[in-house]
């Protein structure tokens, strides 16, 4: 289970289901089971996962499909390895999380002009 999580502060639902391997509606139902599980939003109502976050999948995904825990289970086992929920978002950290949203974006169009123009 040794996944490289690029140095980044937020990622979007989808590249956390590359990651880790777990499709977005899994990743969606586990934050309505989990309630250790809890990607902060956006203004835009975007889901933003942090390294943390994407850690406690990874877990998941190992108590869940490789170690064959229950729901249940796996809930009763985080709550005995329990670690500090996570402190909310600042207004100035939202703001940073949308410039890098933005920024993913340009970058992104960028790359399509670039590959649309070489054709």
């Amino acid at each position: 289970m040794d996944v490289k999580i690029p140095e980044k502060l937020y990622f979007k639902i989808g590249e956390v289901a590359e990651l880790t391997g777990v499709k977005a509606h899994v990743l969606r139902y586990w934050e309505s089971e989990f309630g250790a599980f809890r990607p902060v939003k956006s203004s835009s109502n975007q889901r933003l996962y942090r390294r943390k976050d994407i850690e406690l999948v990874l877990l998941l995904k190992d108590l869940l499909y490789a170690q064959g825990f229950t729901i249940a289970g796996a809930k009763k086992r985080l709550r005995s390895t329990s670690a500090a929920p996570a402190k909310p978002l600042t207004k100035d950290d939202q703001v940073s999380a949308e410039r890098r949203l933005l920024a993913d974006i340009r970058e992104e169009l960028q790359r399509l002009r670039d590959s649309l123009g070489s054709s």
